[in-house]
């Protein structure tokens, strides 16, 4: 018996071998030990085997998915407990007929055998070898063929041994990594009333596991909001995992969420876990999930039904416990009623809906969330104290800041520089002003267009308040003036409309929320 290619079988294992390394060094070492044209190893899934190693095979069997229904040797060794060989003159076809890779005239295979290769009481493959000429296995033992088959398992056992640690060791390591991530308790910054009634709507479902749809427009902060949910829930021990579905081609996405197995395409060079296992036992945020394409839709909608995943080239079902967050800055409603998006997808995701409010409906967060940001600014640029002056913060006021928090964060970034060019770093405070804002804020119409379109004009307003109300005066700026004539406006509406807010947004052609934050600006009390 030649000891030989157990000898390399044992050294194997402690070289630093990639998987597909290791199974094609066992086919080497046992065709050492056996010497035949063709040497195949090969790993059962659901209903075929599929090579994974082999030596004297052309290259398109390499590709071949042999199903067992189709290949009756196969089935036959698969079947049984022990080696088995076939006669020369077996009337069962043999797999590789025509295949084997040489020069041989005969494209028969005349002498073959093979057997199971078992792991912990199951079917892992089996292992096949064939040669050309008729009775090439008759000098060998049964018993020591028996032995190095038993080798083979043994190392595939190790090997995947190995492999699990590692992909474990990778996982944890993710792991680890999306926990430092939001380790950090979120501060959701605001005291405006909408804040307080989403702030409200947070603690009520963040302990439940209930999918949760957060809505609003581009940059209001709905990942601080989904990270908020996660920290109160009972799932904040386990990671937050992240996915922006707009950020990644659609080729990829299904990769991305659900992950792969090596060859599943091109690039996929190795087993590597998505995103529904990195969040097992944890949250599932899925930022702008409404740019998903309908065919990920409907895999992703399996997925939620029933807990459960399949690798991209996978046949096997993995378990996953997610608590799924989702985000979007879409009418996902609009979007099903025209066919973009599943209407069952859409009812699984928003089984909590939660809408994020825009800043323009936050009442004086604008302020708070400028003190905050301009915090960290003044550590970035080196500076002692950045802080706004009281006409910079009226110039926010009159804003309505279509790009929401995320504009103001980006705005005050660059009115920092501005304001500290030229004054030095390390200036006690350095003041940012409503000229170093990049906005312009115009007068809510043209005067004499607003009169028109309210149906008052000049004439009407003048008749209809008292001279000494009216009266501007002189030397008021522009703004001044601006205020004083807006509050005068909605002041005469209101009593037109016997102090009746919605009457008087339809009077003034204004939506009611921003005429109540308007009147709070101006400083006229609301009449119960």
């Amino acid at each position: 018996m030649n000891i030989l290619p157990f000898i390399a079988i044992i050294e194997d294992l402690n070289r630093e071998l990639s998987t597909q390394q290791r199974y094609q060094r066992l086919v080497e070492n046992i065709q050492e030990a056996i010497p035949c044209e063709a040497i195949v190893l090969l790993k059962l899934e659901t209903g075929y085997l599929q090579a994974v190693a082999a030596i004297g095979l052309k290259d398109e069997a390499m590709a071949r998915r042999f199903a067992l229904e189709h290949h009756p040797r196969l089935h036959r060794i698969v079947q049984s407990s022990g080696l088995i060989r076939f006669d020369a003159d077996s009337e069962l076809a043999d797999p590789y007929d025509g295949l084997v890779d040489n020069d041989h005239p005969q494209l028969l295979v005349h002498d073959c055998m093979g057997s199971a290769i078992t792991i912990d009481g199951k079917i892992w493959g089996v292992l096949t070898l064939d040669a050309m000429q008729p009775g090439s296995f008759d000098q060998y033992d049964p018993i020591e063929t028996r032995a190095y088959i038993a080798a083979v398992a043994a190392a595939i056992n190790t090997s995947q041994h190995i492999d699990f640690l590692a992909a474990r060791a990778e996982h944890q390591h993710e792991i680890a990594q999306r926990l430092m991530e939001t380790d950090a308790e979120p501060t959701l910054i605001g005291q405006s009333k909408s804040m307080r009634l989403m702030e409200d709507e947070i603690h009520t479902v963040a302990p439940s596991d209930l999918s949760v749809l957060i809505t609003g427009e581009t940059g209001v902060g709905k990942e601080l909001v989904a990270k908020s949910i996660h920290h109160q829930s009972r799932r904040r021990e386990e990671a937050l995992v992240q996915i922006n579905c707009a950020a990644l081609p659609e080729s990829i996405v299904e990769s991305e969420l659900f992950g792969h197995i090596k060859g599943a395409f091109s690039g996929a060079t190795q087993d590597r876990a998505g995103r529904f296992e990195l969040a097992d036992g944890g949250s599932l945020f899925l930022d702008e999930v409404g740019e998903l394409s309908l065919k990920v839709q409907a895999k992703l909608l399996r997925a939620l039904q029933n807990g459960e995943i399949q690798r991209v080239g996978s046949d096997q079902i993995l378990s996953c416990d997610v608590r799924i967050i989702a985000a979007t800055n879409r009418n996902l409603q609009d979007e099903v009623k025209h066919g973009r998006f599943r209407a069952d997808l859409y009812h699984r995701l928003s089984v909590y809906p939660l809408l994020a409010p825009p800043l323009r409906d936050r009442d004086k967060d604008y302020a708070l969330l400028a003190g905050h940001f301009l915090e960290e600014i003044q550590h970035t640029l080196g500076c002692s104290k950045l802080r706004l002056s009281a006409q910079a913060l009226m110039t926010m006021d009159q804003y309505e800041w279509p790009g929401n928090v995320r504009e103001l964060k980006h705005l005050l970034d660059r009115a920092a520089l501005k304001a500290a060019k030229g004054k030095g770093r390390n200036r006690d405070v350095i003041t940012i002003d409503s000229s170093h804002l990049d906005i312009e804020i115009s007068p809510p119409e043209n005067l004499a267009e607003t009169l028109n379109q309210t149906g008052l004009g000049y004439q009407s307003i003048n008749s209809n308040l008292p001279e000494a109300r009216y009266n501007l005066g002189s030397g008021l700026g522009l703004r001044e003036a601006s205020d004083l004539f807006q509050k005068q406006l909605i002041e005469s509406a209101l009593e037109e409309n016997n102090h009746k807010l919605s009457a008087t947004g339809r009077h003034l052609k204004l939506d009611r929320s921003n005429l109540i934050r308007l009147m709070s600006r101006l400083g006229i009390e609301k009449i119960n």
